[in-house]
């Protein structure tokens, strides 16, 4: 019970804040691009980009045994539901997000903060979070870098 409140916690602190507030109340301004002809696709991303947020987070909870967040991360290694598919659905989920608000909106910060948000996310994965995995789990993770694509899912190869 009390991991599922730190992770209750956490969702509402952290991707509420940096998908719903910063982009909605400090990014609606500057250069706009006609984004009408992807308009449609706004928010099915958005709904689907949540709903891989809300899996990855149960999952992390009740087959990891942790929280999503670095404090009090998975005791067990993750590698089913979404994370059969690519390695970082979470951070995957947070970006159609950000790029669904971009859609709906057109405003270019909104593009610029999601863009910065791949490229944070890419270097902290590279340089921190797979380290620190192989560290903590070994050769079961090693296992899941060489199968398991990190950013493109590879769908009907036996997963």
């Amino acid at each position: 019970m009390k991991k599922a409140l730190k992770s209750v916690l956490f969702l509402i602190l952290v991707p509420a804040v940096f998908i719903g507030v910063i982009p909605f109340v400090f990014l609606q301004s500057g250069a706009e691009i006609n984004t009408s002809i992807f308009f449609f696709l706004a928010l099915p991303m958005w709904m689907f980009g949540g709903m891989m947020i809300l899996l990855c987070f149960w999952d992390f909870l009740v087959k990891g045994k942790g929280t999503p967040a670095p404090i009090d991360p998975p005791k067990e290694l993750v590698i089913t539901g979404l994370y059969r598919y690519i390695r970082n659905p979470m951070y995957a989920g947070v970006l159609l997000m950000l790029f669904s608000e971009f859609l709906w909106l057109g405003y270019l910060n909104m593009l610029f903060y999601a863009l910065f948000f791949f490229a944070a996310f890419h270097l902290f994965i590279i340089f921190y979070e797979e380290p620190t995995l192989k560290k903590s789990f070994g050769d079961h993770y090693r296992f899941y870098l060489n199968t398991v694509p990190r950013w493109i899912p590879r769908f009907g190869r036996g997963k």
